[in-house]
């Protein structure tokens, strides 16, 4: 899709200029938006003080049949107090796929406040299969619904027999029980899905911040209707490419925690540990032989935790490390279960998500949109030949980022062809990409660079950590994003926030 020479260029553009080019503002949506929102019937929830308000929106279970059977999506909103400064609506896309809009909404409103004032109507939705949306399920047995059996971990010795077998269960659960909710859960209908709401809301234009997977929905929205965006902010993008799509945002993940893991290692190796006890070894350069040691340990004899029945395995430890990865926050939860693994006669406290399994319409939607979006390969020995090669790569990943998925096995293959992301539509996107993510790499967010073209200017975060904008970036990164959905400017070129 993208030359190596093309990022190569990207690369090389990285800069610390500032100078701003201006993107045309969209108009505030006049009447037509206020009758289109009051079609909602919307009530107060969310935080005390964010004066959030909720709905539920009607869309077709198949747009190709659009007045037939219709599902609902949870919607929220916090709208501009000062109708004079408000410009228009900011749509905050999440990731996952499984996240919910509607809880970021709540997480993050009152800093979205803080930074645009009342620039902005801000709208959030749970995607289809999340939250208060409409669900689809599987009907998988518990064993199959914990995060660390989701994701394909092979065996201590690199096998992946369990993973096959495991893979071919799901699939075929979630096509026996799963019904057309389930094949309904994909990008192409949450990129739909936005442009009912918009029209809903009676805006012409919509700004969008989309995060994680939400960068891919929010691209592909631009894509399919690139008339229709007005400010557009991707933050921690993965690679597009439409051949590969979520397995190769997978299969990034083992060098990008590679990436990443140096960050925790001065961390937990810092003197300041050691007030806490979590100071893991004296020097920074021994933390990760530390961490592998152990996780070899657990492989051959799992300890026990204060969880019953659920046992801290080495594959359990290396999913602790994948998801404390994601914010500096997490590090001192992940260091202490280290602690605690490693020390005789203390019981591992495990963090929460790794306790129990996750509920079944969440698993659903965790595999079903991955699945439904694009064909994955089904040879099992071609995945027990990248499983070893991987392993030996990226052992602190052992193997799972190139590992089999019920994708392999699920029935009736794609929904629909994906769409690729071009240089064709309005130069009004702003990426914003950490330099040391360990989920969506920066060298993933150079491939969704180049694939945009001129129509993007991307900031680089020198920063670790899932997620920039008033999440893991800094002062620089937050200034630009917040600069662009105010007044339209983007650096003139690509930049790197130190």
């Amino acid at each position: 899709m993208k030359t190596s020479a093309g990022i190569a260029l990207v690369a090389a553009a990285l800069t610390s200029a500032t100078l701003a080019v201006p993107v045309a503002p969209a108009s505030a949506a006049g009447p037509a938006g206020a009758a289109g929102a009051a079609s909602l019937a919307w009530a107060a929830c969310g935080p005390a003080g964010l004066h959030q308000e909720c709905a539920t929106l009607s869309v077709p279970l198949d747009y190709a049949d659009p007045d037939g059977r219709q599902v609902s999506l949870a919607v929220s909103r916090v709208v501009s107090a000062d109708p004079a400064a408000r410009r228009g609506t900011l749509l905050v896309v999440p990731g996952g796929p499984g996240s919910s809009g509607v809880q970021q909404l709540s997480s993050k409103g009152a800093r979205l406040k803080g930074q645009l004032g009342e620039a902005y109507d801000l709208v959030a939705f749970d995607p289809r299969g999340v939250g208060g949306s409409s669900k689809a399920g599987c009907g998988l047995a518990e064993e199959d619904r914990h995060i660390a059996t989701l994701r394909a971990w092979p065996t201590a010795d690199g096998a992946i027999g369990e993973n096959v077998a495991r893979s071919r269960r799901v699939a075929e659960a979630c096509a026996r029980n799963g019904g057309p909710e389930l094949r309904g859960l994909t990008t192409a209908n949450e990129v739909r899905d936005m442009d009912r709401l918009r029209e809903v809301l009676g805006e012409d234009r919509i700004s969008a911040w989309g995060t994680s997977y939400g960068t891919y929905v929010t691209a592909q929205y631009a894509q399919k209707f690139p008339r229709r965006t007005d400010r557009v902010v991707l933050d921690s993008s993965a690679d597009p490419n439409p051949g590969f799509v979520a397995r190769g945002w997978l299969r990034d993940m083992a060098a990008a925690a590679d990436i990443r893991f140096p960050d925790f290692a001065a961390w937990a190796a810092h003197p300041d540990r050691a007030a806490d006890g979590l100071r893991l070894a004296d020097r920074a350069e021994d933390v990760r032989p530390l961490f592998l040691d152990l996780a070899a340990r657990l492989d051959r004899a799992p300890k026990p935790t204060t969880t019953p029945g659920v046992p801290l395995t080495g594959n359990l430890l290396r999913q602790a490390l994948q998801m404390a990865l994601y914010s500096d926050s997490q590090f001192p939860s992940l260091a202490r279960l280290i602690e605690q693994a490693r020390t005789d006669g203390e019981t591992p406290v495990l963090p929460g998500g790794l306790a129990g399994p996750m509920p079944d319409a969440d698993a659903a939607v965790t595999v079903g949109v991955i699945c439904n979006d694009v064909r994955w390969p089904a040879s099992v020995p071609a995945y027990e030949r990248a499983v070893a090669a991987d392993r030996v790569a990226h052992p602190l990943t052992a193997g799972m980022p190139a590992n089999i998925t019920p994708c392999s096995f699920w029935k009736g293959g794609p929904v629909e062809k994906p769409t690729r992301i071009t240089d064709a539509g309005p130069s009004n996107i702003l990426m914003i990409q950490g330099l040391r993510d360990p989920s969506t790499p920066h060298f993933a967010g150079l491939k969704m660079r180049a694939a945009l073209g001129d129509r993007a200017r991307l900031v680089s975060v020198d920063h670790g950590g899932h997620g920039m904008y008033l999440g893991n970036g800094n002062a620089c990164g937050d200034r630009t994003v917040t600069r662009f959905l105010l007044t339209g400017e983007r650096p003139a070129a690509d930049v790197t926030c130190r």
